[in-house]
């Protein structure tokens, strides 16, 4: 049911890990926290309480290493470094991920649901917003998604082009026409650590451009923490895997 594979990336000049659970079902990529890595969402029980629609063959999850979140958390090099690597890691997700789970899926053009919590929820934002050709839905759960204050310096196109907050007010084209096609369901708690705030700016932002989207507000009871995140998960995958 786990399968666990490695290897070197070029853009990202280290090796990175990319674990799935399931064997058949909807693919979902779910992104870690932060620096968190391919096993994190297993360590704090996220598979566990995904078993039902895991065993139901409803849905197949993926994860993989954190490397941007962890340049950003580390520190390394310069501001301008870190957001470079943002930028090499979403192209490394949608050319060597992506098409490693479209060969495990045996499918070419299978469409993936991207999700994440906290930082992991901006990614699976950018996912959809940058390659919709990849990515069906987004799921962010608690998210954090303007990433610019962590960076301490002017903003740079890698940054700019990496964060949906920023560039899609500007956007138009084809690639607008395309997300107006896609889906992005945003939930966040209301108490400890939470900021519900974000997630309401990038739904205004999102539904500005006509790009579909729902927030659900969750209580002051629900923290930025597992918990939450363990409840939320399988409910919203029950609900976009039957759509």
């Amino acid at each position: 049911m786990k399968l666990h594979t490695r290897w070197r990336s070029d853009r990202l000049g280290e090796e990175v890990s990319v674990v799935r659970w399931g064997e058949i079902g909807t693919p979902v990529l779910i992104f870690p926290t932060a620096g968190g890595d391919a096993e994190e969402i297993e360590r704090f029980q996220v598979i566990e309480s995904l078993s039902g629609l895991l065993a139901d063959g409803r849905i197949k999850v993926y994860s993989c290493d954190s490397l941007a979140g962890r340049t950003l958390l580390r520190g390394d090099g310069s501001p301008q470094h870190r957001m470079a690597v943002m930028d090499r890691f979403h192209h490394f997700v949608r050319q060597e991920v992506v098409p490693a789970i479209r060969l495990d899926c045996r499918s070419e053009d299978i469409r993936i649901i991207a999700s994440g919590s906290s930082i992991g929820a901006f990614n699976a934002l950018a996912m959809v917003c940058r390659f919709p050709d990849a990515f069906s839905h987004a799921l962010c759960l608690s998210g954090t998604f303007d990433l610019q204050r962590f960076y301490k310096a002017d903003m740079t196109p890698d940054l700019y082009f990496s964060s949906p907050l920023h560039f899609l007010p500007g956007l138009d084209g084809d690639l607008l026409f395309a997300l107006k096609q896609r889906f992005v369901l945003l939930a966040s708690g209301q108490g400890r650590a939470e900021d519900i705030g974000e997630t309401w700016k990038v739904a205004h932002v999102l539904g500005s451009k006509g790009i579909p989207n729902r927030v659900d507000a969750w209580g002051n009871e629900w923290h930025h923490d597992w918990v939450t995140w363990r409840r939320m998960w399988p409910l919203y995958l029950d609900e976009l895997t039957r759509r």
